[in-house]
């Protein structure tokens, strides 16, 4: 492809993701209306949470997969339309059976997103650390946003903001549209012409002996684990603790995604990480300073700062982690590498609740520390191992 199509590729990938940031972190916000509205238990409650983030999973195996059968095109095509048929059937029922559906195809398209994303803007940007940050950079904005878009939809009626999101899905679904991809054929007529396997029947899978693969997807399990745990549970022990109470506690999202904003402008705009691995080491040591302090305060103000700073250390820990990959990014290996990694924010919030259940709020909490310590862990054995590739 020519530099035009290298630039509307990763143009495309930068609003994509934005627009799912505004999708996909809405989807918290959604499913506590729709429990006020239909008077969901708690476990119903929990459970389109997890079935969006087995869509999320099936999607990432579906996006390594199925390129190399019906083209990428079409594959992005189908399965990014989950956001758009998602938002909208939750709008028109409060039936389980179609609500179930809604979320897993919301997951769907949350995978298939984050994974195409990842491919066009590593793949065409010049200095990959920085695109990736750019482009989780978008997501954050968006996600930023999101509680904003929906309260504005809310004064028009309570189901109004799931429609507006269903038509943020659409946005989206058309930028990947208007997008320059191989459509399959292409792409095999071009291997052909160049006297090699036909990439529409033979994907690399080279990439599965990489050691630094494996431990990459280590990294980034455990920065799943640790953010996605923040993220669930950190307002209940603000409120439940006293340290923040009222409505403030709902604020520490907001804190946490302005913070994460932050972090990734910088990396991409100020102090761009010319070694990646030292990079990540230091941001696993923050991460660990400022969550063991953050579990040792009582105080609203301290914890403020510290969950703002606990944030903007974890802020470049995934985009670098998945530029580190180098050479080795393609859609089969971000089809393997992001779904096993995102078993992490499944598992983490899980143990936490079980732990909390059983030992208490205070100790669940604590036991996040226990990803955070990974973190270093990976980091230090991805610095270990032979360099494989570039990794700009």
């Amino acid at each position: 492809m020519d530099s035009n199509s290298n630039l509307r590729q990763r143009n495309a990938g930068y609003a994509a993701f934005f627009l799912s940031g505004i999708c996909a972190i809405s989807s918290s916000i959604v499913v506590s209306r729709l429990q006020g509205s239909y008077g969901f238990a708690y476990g119903m409650t929990g459970t389109l949470l997890s079935l969006m983030s087995i869509g999320n999973l099936i999607a990432g195996f579906l996006t390594g997969l199925l390129p190399t059968k019906i083209g990428t095109r079409l594959t992005v095509a189908l399965l990014t339309t989950g956001y758009a048929i998602g938002y909208f059937a939750m709008g028109l029922t409060g039936w389980m059976g179609i609500l179930m559906l809604a979320f897993v195809l919301v997951g769907l398209a949350k995978g298939c997103t984050l994974n195409t994303c990842t491919i066009l803007v590593g793949n065409n940007s010049p200095d990959r650390t920085r695109g990736m940050n750019i482009m989780h950079a978008c997501y954050a904005l968006g996600a930023l946003l999101c509680p904003f878009f929906i309260s504005a939809a809310a004064t028009a009626g309570s189901f109004v903001p799931l429609f507006v999101l269903a038509a943020f899905g659409l946005i989206l679904w058309l930028v990947f549209l208007c997008t320059p991809m191989d459509s399959g054929k292409e792409a095999e007529k071009t291997v052909k012409a160049q006297g090699r396997v036909s990439a529409g029947t033979k994907t690399d899978w080279s990439f599965l002996k990489s050691k630094k693969i494996w431990l990459l997807t280590g990294l980034i399990f455990c920065q799943n684990a640790a953010e996605y745990s923040v993220n669930g549970w950190m307002v209940t022990y603000f409120k439940n603790s006293g340290i923040i109470s009222g409505n403030l506690s709902t604020y520490t999202v907001t804190v946490m995604w302005g913070a994460t904003l932050l972090g990734r402008l910088l990396i991409a705009f100020v102090f761009p990480i010319k070694n990646a691995c030292r990079a990540m080491i230091r941001m696993s040591l923050g991460c660990i300073i400022f969550y063991l302090g953050l579990m040792l305060v009582g105080s609203q103000i301290p914890a403020i700062v510290l969950l703002f700073a606990f944030a903007f250390s974890m802020a470049g820990m995934n985009p670098t982690a998945v530029a580190s990959a180098g050479r080795m990014t393609s859609a089969a290996s971000m089809g393997i590498m992001l779904p096993v990694a995102g078993i992490g924010a499944i598992v983490m919030p899980w143990i936490a609740g079980i732990i909390s259940e059983r030992a208490g709020l205070n100790v669940g909490m604590a036991s996040n520390i226990v990803p955070c310590i990974g973190l270093f862990v990976f980091a230090v054995l991805v610095a270990r191992v032979r360099e494989e590739g570039n990794d700009n």
